[in-house]
């Protein structure tokens, strides 16, 4: 990413256009970094279960742990990244993943490499917000949808590498090897940011309302894990079942919001919920939320369908699903660029139809269908998700005022969560149940299962239509008005208890 390509440089009279592109791509390359982790443990699961002896359903709580801590701490993120500086937010993030790494690299015991994988999952949530918080705060609206498409190509090729880098470490030595490949990666990111990162704006006092911490970790953490253990094979076995735990995450997280609006009128809330009361944003928040739940449906039937109805291996079902990630992660510079010339609404239209006809073709699919053109459908599918997201995050953050970026890039984190784990739900449901009929009709086990998975994608393709009805109303937003110096300091000082945090007047006087 060059300096030309990354910021105008009339965006931040106060801040070298340079400078400017140092901050970000530090952000960028570090968030790179620890997405790069999030997937890279998805081939390892059989051998951690010999090593440790434990089954699949303990095995799986390495991916549901990291959601899990993810949900819980994002909500919290628009409160911190207002009081703290960039420095110090990046600094515990990296700590915090680094600290994580090391402990999993040297996990004696698998309930270690449980507790190091939380403690990497609370440095991704604060660096995913603390990212999107720093673009919208420096970046002017006539720009950004370029800058949010080299954001997307680094957010977009990390998940999709992870399978293929694990898939190869493995092949060369342990599993403890995920972790020591990545350490000093993230150790030489750490430092380097550190050294070079400087301060965006200036942090707001305020004080916190601590009832409204449990409540956010408790409310979306239920919710979050009552519908991911909704599709498990084990669902009714559990001690409490899925459904009532999912019920009681709901109504917390309903608590929770009903404090925050009550907070607004008086004091200063956890999750400023303001954000919602823009009519684009939360087009854009409910948009992204279902293609969400269809794009996370499908990502997690394909290794199955690959591996189990298919035959391929790990490591070649990991190599596949590798351009459909490139796609996404190149078309986002291109994307974003269009975004800035034409808009929103003839971008996220096509594709929005593009990833619903993927959807509804991967449900013909079966045990004669050729990995090639699997290959060519996933393509086609990252592709329409391109033309989704990013048009879908720049439009919806853009409308908000700036003393609400860190609340938008905190609910837009929470319930990409939230949707990610509905999404996993209901395919993996309707996966099972149907496969358990078909079976019941006689169908052999692979048999069975390509029915199953057929069905799933088909849920997933529902969702997809779904998603169309909405893009249809996604308009492009005129940019907010950016208050004078001197309006924001007067409103720095407002009794209403409004925090402002970021501005970009402020910049320049921060020493790095």
């Amino acid at each position: 990413m060059t300096e030309g390509t990354m910021l105008a440089p009339h965006a931040t009279p106060t801040l070298p256009p340079a400078r400017v592109t140092a901050v970000l791509r530090i952000l960028v390359l570090s968030t790179f970094v620890v997405l790069l982790n999030e997937t890279i443990m998805v081939n390892a699961i059989p051998r951690l279960m010999r090593e440790f002896e434990v089954s699949a359903a303990a095995a799986g709580w390495l991916s549901t742990a990291f959601m899990l801590t993810m949900a819980v701490v994002i909500p919290v993120t628009g409160w911190f990244l207002q009081r703290v500086t960039t420095r110090t937010a990046f600094g515990l993030a990296m700590t915090l993943f680094l600290a994580g790494t090391a402990l999993a690299a040297a996990a004696p015991a698998f309930p270690v490499l449980l507790a190091a994988r939380v403690i990497q999952a609370g440095g991704t949530a604060v660096m995913m917000p603390l990212l999107m918080t720093t673009l919208m705060t420096l970046v002017p609206p006539q720009d950004r949808g370029r800058v949010m498409g080299n954001i997307t190509l680094v957010i977009s090729v990390a998940p999709a590498l992870g399978p293929a880098v694990s898939g190869v470490l493995l092949q060369l030595g342990s599993w403890r090897l995920l972790f020591l490949a990545v350490l000093p990666i993230a150790g030489a990111m750490a430092l380097f940011g550190r050294s070079r990162l400087v301060n965006i704006g200036e942090p707001q006092a305020g004080p916190i309302d601590w009832p409204s911490v449990p409540l956010a970790a408790a409310g979306f953490g239920a919710l979050v894990y009552g519908l991911s253990e909704l599709g498990a094979a084990n669902a009714a076995e559990a001690p409490v079942p899925p459904a009532v735990t999912t019920l009681v995450g709901a109504v917390l997280v309903a608590v929770f919001a009903w404090r925050q609006l009550s907070l607004q009128r008086s004091s200063t809330p956890l999750l400023d919920l303001r954000t919602l009361t823009f009519r684009h944003f939360s087009v854009a928040l409910a948009l992204m939320c279902l293609s969400f739940m269809a794009l996370m449906g499908a990502f997690i039937l394909m290794p199955i369908y690959l591996q189990e109805v298919l035959g391929l291996s790990s490591l070649q079902t990991g190599l596949l699903l590798i351009p459909g990630g490139l796609t996404m992660g190149l078309l986002g510079p291109q994307v974003g660029k269009l975004y800035d010339r034409l808009g929103a609404p003839r971008l996220v239209v096509p594709g929005a139809v593009l990833t619903a006809l993927c959807l509804g073709l991967f449900a013909l699919t079966g045990e004669e269908t050729s990995p090639w053109l699997v290959l060519a459908l996933h393509v086609a599918l990252s592709a329409g998700m391109a033309f989704v997201f990013t048009p879908v995050f720049t439009s919806g953050l853009s409308v908000l005022p700036p003393h609400l970026y860190p609340h938008g890039s905190a609910i837009l984190g929470s319930l990409q969560q939230v949707a990610a784990a509905a999404g996993t739900a209901l395919v993996i449901s309707v996966m099972s149940g149907r496969a358990a009929t078909a079976a019941a009709d006689g169908a052999d086990a692979t048999g069975a299962l390509a029915t199953g998975i057929r069905w799933g994608f088909g849920i997933g393709a529902v969702l997809g239509g779904l998603a169309v009805l909405l893009a249809l109303l996604v308009r492009t937003p005129p940019a907010p008005p950016q208050p004078a110096e001197s309006e924001t300091q007067e409103d720095d000082g407002a009794t209403d208890g409004t925090t402002h945090g970021t501005t970009p007047d402020k910049t320049a006087q921060t020493p790095s």
